[in-house]
């Protein structure tokens, strides 16, 4: 199994880790701090692997899951082989600016569930823009609910609220209430979980990377809110400059 660096530090810009296997343009580590997408409902990690000797720089295009494992896709994998230590490096911007969205996206989350008990129905977050859809049909004026949230969210943002990473045995975490906020998911079968928690405010199951303080995600700005059914009323939204 690939050691995924980023459950354990979101903020690993570079590692070293080796090639385990090549297919085609896509290589696999045994340890990576790329995150794949679609997991989270985050874009891919981009950035570089590098080989000191001999000299070899190629750019990761794309990361995504595959069979179990984290594919690496890159622009010239010919000189590349299996056995290779490489030090991989993250395309930082990139990359942060979804940890930000994606700590905002909790924050908009856990309002709606404790208020209405929405559960998020979809969502897709790239460096630029996030899309969340939750299900508010029982709510009859659900833009208001959704704007609502939104001025809530950058309430609490704006306290600078640590936020906790650690892990809890599956049986014991799946006893907190709320600690699954996505309707059309199950939770892993795996021993333990990675648990995302803003003290107060929000605790979810969740494997991607975040903030380490609500106060470095800014601003939440709505771009857009429209219904795509009955049960996803959508949320485009970006962070202020």
């Amino acid at each position: 199994m690939v050691e995924l660096l980023y459950q354990k530090d979101s903020y690993l810009k570079k590692f070293e880790a080796t090639i385990t296997n090549i297919k085609e343009d896509k290589i696999f580590l045994d340890k990576t701090a790329f995150h794949p997408r679609p997991s989270g409902g985050l874009d891919a990690d981009t950035g570089l692997l590098i080989v000191s000797s001999p000299d070899i720089k190629v750019n990761v295009v794309d990361t995504f899951l595959e069979d179990n494992n984290i594919a690496h896709k890159v622009d010239n994998p010919s000189k590349l082989k299996a056995g290779m230590n490489i030090v991989g490096i993250l395309n930082w911007e990139r990359r942060y600016r979804m940890m930000k969205l994606h700590t905002a996206s909790h924050i908009v989350t856990a309002i709606l569930y404790k208020k209405y008990g929405a559960k998020v129905t979809g969502g897709h977050i790239t460096p630029e823009i996030a899309r969340d859809d939750f299900d508010l049909s029982s709510v009859e004026k659900w833009k208001e609910a959704l704007e609502d949230a939104v001025n809530e969210a950058n309430s609490i943002i704006s306290k600078c609220i640590e936020v906790k990473v650690y892990w809890l045995p599956r049986d014991e975490a799946l006893k907190i209430p709320g600690i699954v906020k996505l309707a059309e998911r199950s939770p892993p079968n795996v021993d333990f979980v990675r648990i995302v928690e803003i003290p107060e405010i929000d605790i979810q199951l969740d494997g991607a990377p975040h903030v380490r303080n609500t106060c470095e995600i800014g601003k939440i700005e709505i771009l857009k809110i429209e219904s795509k059914g009955r049960r996803r009323k959508r949320l485009y939204y970006k962070l202020e400059d």
